[in-house]
């Protein structure tokens, strides 16, 4: 199993952070190692890849808290694991649940309070990056949780580059120029860097930010693309959870 572990986060031994990849115990094609019950994969298969991979980051798969994903902007304050219902952003304060972001191409945002020890994990598309998600969830974070953004650590995970991200002009014209790429009649969209842009915004000093530069779409050996694999696309999942025990 291939999990993609940030250096970002890497030094708070109360954190737990995982994001996985295509490779797991259940490999097979077309689907590989996928976290996803939506994509049409068998439910046994899901059900014993999340076991896998829970188990890989030294969690309990019944912990986990996991979203409708809607390209929205609603941001949930989770209290208990299992389903939250529908919403792009979650954040919790609470030790040993685990926040569960899904993604194919969309760009995930986790974001930890080092002071407050508040996590938060963000599903950031391009409608929820038009939207502000992250913005949105940060704002949260400081009025209702009194958190303090140069107390915060921030990784942006894995997602389409701006090269392989072509998009409409209906959906350029949602964006500042500086996040496009014209070229021959086509727009090329860069969400990560936007979302980058609003954690520096917001706050968060740019050192203690950590952006992916792996590419979702190109690295087909390794990472799931619903853009280059469409209906036969599985899903990953980054996962950022606070231990009940310092040293658990």
């Amino acid at each position: 199993m291939i999990i993609l572990r940030p250096y970002i986060f890497q030094r708070f031994e109360e954190l737990v952070f995982g994001f996985s990849t295509k490779i797991g115990v259940n490999s097979l094609p077309p689907f590989y190692f996928n976290l996803s019950l939506s994509v049409g994969d068998k439910k046994e298969n899901v059900l014993e890849n999340r076991k896998q991979f829970f188990a890989a980051l030294g969690l309990s798969d019944d912990k986990a808290a996991f979203q409708k994903q809607v390209h929205g902007d609603k941001v949930s304050v989770v209290e208990q694991p299992g389903n939250t219902g529908e919403s792009d952003a979650m954040i919790t304060k609470l030790p040993g649940i685990a926040l569960c972001i899904s993604t194919a191409d969309c760009t995930p945002v986790f974001i930890y309070e080092q002071k407050t020890k508040i996590i938060a994990g963000i599903h950031s598309g391009w409608r929820g990056t038009q939207k502000r998600i992250t913005e949105k969830t940060l704002k949260k974070l400081k009025t209702d949780f009194n958190c303090n953004p140069e107390n915060m650590f921030a990784f942006i995970g894995p997602a389409i580059s701006q090269v392989n991200y072509q998009v409409g002009k209906e959906v350029a014209d949602c964006f500042d120029n500086k996040y496009l790429i014209k070229d021959n009649g086509k727009y090329l969209l860069d969400t990560s860097s936007a979302n980058h842009d609003m954690l520096i915004e917001q706050g968060i000093p740019p050192a203690r930010i950590q952006r992916s530069s792996i590419c979702s779409f190109e690295y087909k050996e390794v990472l799931h693309s619903y853009r280059r694999d469409g209906k036969n696309s599985g899903r990953s999942l980054g996962i950022i959870a606070l231990k009940t025990r310092k040293y658990e």
